[in-house]
């Protein structure tokens, strides 16, 4: 475990004013280092090591980290849930062909969300209390696999 990542995510629980355990340290610093959009399943594969760590206990820290507004969960059309740390504001673009979801950066994206939601609250009257931007499309290895079969 980096030092680093310790760090940050102890103090990150205690900000989030939640008890830092083993489990949620060993996920959430899982999470802040790999930034391949994994599974519950990827999750407690590579952290349980040598040690046993319970499926429930990943489960259940993960819906909490989504429920405090660390993580976020993804769904792609894989019938999976699929989990990112939100540390550096982005959205998601997602393949509807294979499922691969990447990061996209965008330096407005805090202006363009609050004006969505703002909008969303005019229109429908609910309060708003967090979004998530996610766009569909086809990567390019799924771009190549559709272009050899129209040939």
């Amino acid at each position: 475990m980096s030092t680093n990542y310790l760090k940050a995510a102890t103090n990150l629980l205690h900000t989030y004013k939640l008890k830092v355990t083993k489990p949620r340290l060993k996920i959430l610093i899982y999470l802040m280092s790999h930034h391949n959009h994994p599974t519950a399943a990827t999750i407690y594969q590579e952290i349980s090591g040598e040690q046993p760590t319970y499926k429930a206990t990943v489960y259940n820290t993960l819906n909490k980290l989504v429920a405090a507004g660390i993580v976020i969960e993804i769904k792609n059309g894989d019938n999976a849930s699929h989990y990112d740390y939100f540390v550096k504001p982005h959205f998601h673009i997602i393949c509807t062909n294979c499922g691969k979801i990447a990061d996209v950066f965008e330096p407005d994206l805090t202006t363009i969300e609050n004006k969505m939601r703002t909008e969303a609250e005019r229109q429908t009257n609910f309060i708003t209390s967090a979004s998530h931007l996610e766009i569909f499309g086809l990567c390019p290895v799924c771009q190549k696999k559709a272009q050899k079969n129209k040939s």
